[in-house]
């Protein structure tokens, strides 16, 4: 028997609802904050993946050469192919240009919980500012959608990649082309690694003070501590927090240093929202404001966005026991005694061509088992053609969470429902 890839997973008609409810909370919501949705190719060339991350990742990803020698690679994540789109063909456009996406991605990661080769992503971007209202705008509506899914027990560390920089500009000695490999470090929490840079640069003895200087910058986690130690990062994190007041969204958020991203592009905020139910790998979100479009050949233009793990919020979410039962919509309808199925047949098409959705045994079946079949997929309401009821042009709908019944006519039943 051949088995689905390791790494990757079907789903099945149940898990498949589940999933479309997440996506329609976030593609609204989404909406709802004026961006529109894009699609990008499965695959895209290697090179935008090493100009945006280095050569490193082609260990990290599905990379290959295609029939005619290119090479390629399966997209590992959202944010880049999106930027080329924008470089490609929506350069003119007005802007801010705001866009959201959902698809898979590739990774060749050892598969874990919540962890998988073929993985989907939510997220969107803003192009055309670098406002603290921009900033504030992504936040919101990564918790929005996080909090309409349902989860209850999540947290918002926001960030701010200037003060790191601000604090590697002060050393001198230090060239900076090496403050992208000691970002990567303190990204990673490696501070030997840190140190070491140091030392060859700046001496054993100032590295060790200079190290300090830097685990203290990603360890502040109050606005008016980061006020000390820049006061321009803290005025834009204030200006943030304020904006998200109106969401009363900003009792999520801390202030917090140690959100450090490891690569040239990222600006100026940053953050990250983790799920304590999820335990170590409690990650969720991320995301921050960055100048990728002009690593692509567009003009230095600004852009901040965010990417939410998909798989990763609805294991959080059954990990807190709040995946909701989902079953399928509509009607599934029955006949008894001597109803013809024929009538069955035509009644669910013209309840079809009225647009509800509808099903019915597509061979002979007993009530009884007609009905244990209904309950099995958790169609909500069942109609039965009773055969006194049905002469008379009527029909008993059931409602199956509540046991309740009502007579009603094929007219009042599809007014019902449209």
């Amino acid at each position: 028997m051949i088995q689905a890839p390791r790494g990757t997973r079907d789903f099945p008609p149940d898990e498949m609802a589940y999933r479309r409810w997440a996506e329609g909370i976030m593609r609204r919501n989404a909406e709802l904050f004026g961006y529109g949705e894009v699609s990008t190719p499965t695959f895209e060339s290697l090179e935008l993946f090493t100009l945006k991350s280095g050569p490193g990742i082609i260990d990290e990803i599905y990379a290959f050469k295609d029939k005619g020698g290119r090479d390629l690679a399966l997209r590992p994540e959202l944010t880049a192919p999106v930027m080329r789109m924008v470089v490609n063909s929506m350069r003119s456009a007005p802007k801010p240009i705001k866009l959201f996406y959902l698809g898979n991605c590739f990774r060749y990661d050892r598969p874990q919980s919540g962890r998988y080769r073929e993985f989907f992503q939510f997220g969107v971007e803003v192009v055309g500012a670098d406002t603290p209202a921009a900033d504030a705008e992504i936040i919101a509506l990564a918790i929005k959608n996080i909090k309409d899914l349902g989860l209850e027990d999540f947290r918002v560390k926001v960030g701010h990649i200037g003060a790191i920089r601000g604090a590697l500009n002060v050393i001198e000695e230090l060239p900076k082309e090496k403050h992208t490999e000691i970002l990567q470090a303190l990204d990673k929490e490696r501070y030997e690694e840190v140190e070491e840079i140091l030392v060859k640069y700046c001496g054993e003895n100032d590295a060790s003070v200079k190290v300090k200087v830097l685990e203290h910058v990603i360890s502040i986690t109050d606005i008016d501590e980061l006020e000390k130690q820049d006061a321009t990062t803290a005025d834009h994190l204030k200006e943030v927090l304020k904006h998200l007041s109106h969401y009363g969204f900003e009792q999520y958020c801390t202030i917090d240093m140690s959100v450090v991203r490891g690569l040239d592009y990222y600006t100026g905020m940053v953050f990250e929202i983790e799920a304590p139910a999820l335990g170590a790998e409690k990650q969720i979100c991320g995301g921050g404001a960055y100048s990728l479009i002009k690593l692509l050949g567009g003009g230095d233009i600004p852009s901040t966005g965010f990417a939410i793990g998909f798989d990763r919020v609805l294991l959080a979410l059954e990990k807190e026991g709040k995946r909701p039962g989902i079953g399928r919509k509509g009607l599934y309808i029955l006949r008894a005694g001597s109803v013809p199925y024929e009538d069955m047949v035509g009644l669910a098409a013209r309840l079809r061509l009225s647009g509800i959705p509808v099903d019915f045994p597509l061979s002979d079946r007993s009530l009884s088992k007609g009905m244990k079949y209904a309950s099995s997929l958790k169609y909500p309401y069942v109609a039965i053609m009773g055969e006194e009821e049905w002469e008379g042009g009527k029909i008993t709908l059931r409602d199956m969470a509540t046991g309740e019944q009502e007579t009603l006519s094929v007219e009042e039943l599809i007014d019902r429902f449209v």
